[in-house]
């Protein structure tokens, strides 16, 4: 049957460039996952705060999938952090512009999407469901930062939601240890873009060549990267060719020349490494396949992850990564079998995994070939789309059973 779906993704626009600030894989998922649902007959409309002014209110995408962007208040970027003040702006400009009785089910993406998910069931009897993309106890239990609103919003969302999507069995495992009575929860992974396959001619350099994508802060790694980095440097048996190639950011972030607090920091955790580390800023999805089938591997540092979308991505393309063992990555990443399990915030252990990588291209090769194999299989989003579609169905059917029975 074909349905009429509505994304709520508050900060997370679709079709922003990737890399950014607030441009990540949140983004990428609701994109992927609205065109694969749009192949198999549906429609599928993404409502998102309008934080690009040159953006158009309404954009199309993939076969019949839009882009609807609300000011809430305030055209522009907005932090994450200062969104939560625009939520009865941002439902007031939702109800205005969409027709909300006219879709057959409604999916949410992170907390501040969820508040808004929980008041449009509330009103309009929409069936939902909720994915979290990050938990704000995951958040706490790595970096120590407490958000006491946020883990209560997100409690009451994990509780009030038709059904959970979980990315990987860790999340299911932690909503259940830290939620008193959550909603079903189903495990249904991410996919990767079909862009990103391995190279049919290998391009791999056959001296050390290490990549990073994602957002240049801490939570992502970045300066425990660095340090790892410059420990392996110093190893006398390493390459003085070795490379790093570091993509994502925002121009004042990787423009070297710039002097301001984001790109000091910087500066000043690669003095010494400026001929070995290249910062190439936000990639296109194509511009990050080719630095993947390059790279002998790719490295994921963060001191967590919901999923960990540029594992699965760089395994689609054949690299072997090295991840820290936190959240979701257990799962994306099997260790010593699509690559290499580091403990997080540990430069050392990091550069002994990358020098491991870097002293022996055979079992880089074929962790790889592994990596490739199982990202074809797992992250595959037709099959994920199939299997999502398949719970819209169920909760939408089960939602309007409770409407007639009552």
């Amino acid at each position: 049957m074909q349905k009429r779906i509505l994304f709520i993704s508050d900060h997370g626009d679709p079709l922003a460039t990737l890399g950014g600030e607030q441009a990540g894989g949140q983004n990428n998922y609701v994109k992927q996952l609205s065109m694969a649902l749009s192949e198999r007959g549906h429609s599928v409309d993404v409502i998102t705060h309008w934080a690009d002014v040159d953006a158009p209110k309404i954009e199309h995408f993939g076969e019949n999938c839009r882009v609807i962007r609300v000011a809430a208040g305030v055209k522009g970027f907005v932090k994450k952090s200062d969104l939560y003040s625009m939520l009865p702006n941002f439902y007031y400009e939702m109800r205005k512009t969409l027709s909300l009785s006219t879709y057959d089910v409604m999916h949410t993406h992170y907390w501040l999407s969820g508040l808004l998910g929980r008041k449009t069931s509330l009103d309009i009897g929409l069936p939902w469901l909720h994915t979290s993309h990050s938990l704000s106890v995951a958040k706490q239990q790595a970096t120590g930062v407490s958000e006491p609103k946020r883990r209560s919003a997100e409690e009451l969302i994990l509780e009030t939601a038709d059904s959970i999507v979980a990315t990987t069995k860790t999340e299911r495992k932690l909503i259940r240890s830290v939620t008193p009575d959550p909603a079903p929860i189903h495990v249904i992974p991410i996919g990767v873009d079909e862009t990103f396959q391995p190279e049919l001619i290998n391009s791999r350099r056959h001296a050390p060549f290490f990549a990073f994508a994602g957002r240049l802060e801490e939570t992502k790694g970045i300066y425990t990267l660095i340090k790892a980095f410059r420990l392996l440097l110093e190893q006398n048996d390493i390459p003085s060719s070795a490379k790093l190639f570091i993509a994502g950011g925002d121009a004042e972030q990787v423009d070297q020349r710039k002097k301001s607090p984001k790109s000091r920091k910087l500066q000043r955790a690669i003095i010494g490494l400026e001929n070995h580390i290249e910062f190439i800023g936000p990639c296109s999805q194509e511009e990050l396949s080719v630095l993947f089938n390059k790279a002998t591997a790719v490295i994921v540092p963060s001191t967590y992850e919901s999923f960990g979308m540029v594992a699965a991505e760089a395994q689609a393309c054949g690299s072997p990564v090295i991840a820290s063992e936190v959240g979701g990555l257990k799962d994306v990443v099997k260790d010593l079998e699509t690559g290499i399990h580091v403990q997080k915030e540990n430069p050392a252990h990091l550069a002994s995994a990358m020098k491991f990588l870097a002293m022996n291209q055979d079992v880089a090769k074929s962790l790889g070939r592994q990596a490739a194999a199982r990202a074809r299989k797992e992250f595959n989003w037709t099959s994920i789309a199939k299997k999502m579609d398949h719970l819209y169905e169920v909760v939408a059917g089960e939602t309007q059973a409770i409407h007639v029975s009552n």
